[in-house]
């Protein structure tokens, strides 16, 4: 789970600031084509923490979200935002008949499990996923780039592509798109992350501090080139996260 402290910085952030604004972008765009020909109703979003991705995913595509979580620190905000259909619950013990939800989304939640028991989570995903529903996934991607943050929210694993892969065909999921994402800013992370933050020698911190604006838009503007290469259908081999977009078989 992840640390309950880290909540506060997460709604004070994700609304504005450059990181949540570029993914968001980069998420829709991958997700979108996969969209066409296809009648979403209901959509559970496993591990929402404060709900405000759910609130979006309800107002852009008119779909009636399931959010749920863990830590009831997160659900608070939720609630005080008037977010419907909240629930307090174990992603790996999911309270839902199978094949209640024609989508399910999991946003950086198999991070905080420890490496392994992930594979109970994506079991409950699938089970509760409808056949030709969608699975929508991201994750932190390669542990060479943990850091204070890491530390501080309670990031347990890492993914590669390979293993996210294998991880959910394991579960009858196919998939239809896994790149990487933020990663034109993959020297400056690993030059932070990997000398920087060792020098300094600082307690664990969360990262979502404000930034001055002109770099909160500067940092902003390589995911932007991102979400149009990979709107183009181009894959990347490296970055700090990892997207895929998945089908459960019949």
């Amino acid at each position: 789970m992840m640390n309950p402290a880290e909540f506060e910085f997460l709604a004070a952030a994700e609304r504005d600031f450059w990181w949540f604004r570029g993914m968001r972008r980069i998420l829709f765009d991958l997700l979108d084509p996969w969209l066409e020909g296809r009648k979403l109703e209901r959509v559970l979003e496993a591990g929402c923490g404060t709900a405000y991705f759910a609130s979006l995913l309800e107002a852009r595509y008119g779909w009636r979200l399931f959010p749920v979580d863990l830590a009831r620190e997160g659900l608070e905000y939720g609630r005080r935002a008037g977010v419907a259909r909240l629930a307090q619950a174990d992603i790996s013990r999911l309270p839902f008949a199978n094949e209640s939800f024609d989508a399910v989304f999991s946003m950086d939640v198999l991070v905080h499990f420890p490496p392994g028991q992930e594979a109970g989570a994506l079991k409950e995903l699938a089970r509760v996923l409808a056949p030709r529903g969608l699975l929508v996934l991201r994750t932190a991607a390669l542990n060479i780039l943990r850091s204070r943050h890491s530390e501080f929210t309670g990031e347990r694993q890492r993914f590669t592509r390979s293993r996210l892969k294998a991880a959910v065909e394991r579960h009858r999921i196919r998939v239809l798109r896994l790149t990487y994402a933020n990663s034109l800013l993959l020297p400056v992370a690993l030059a932070k992350f990997r000398v920087w933050e060792p020098l300094l020698a600082k307690p664990p911190a969360s990262g979502l501090t404000p930034l001055p604006r002109w770099l909160d838009r500067a940092l902003e503007v390589p995911l932007r080139v991102e979400s149009v290469l990979l709107r183009a259908g181009v894959n990347l081999p490296a970055g700090q996260s990892l997207i895929l977009v998945g089908e459960k078989t019949g």
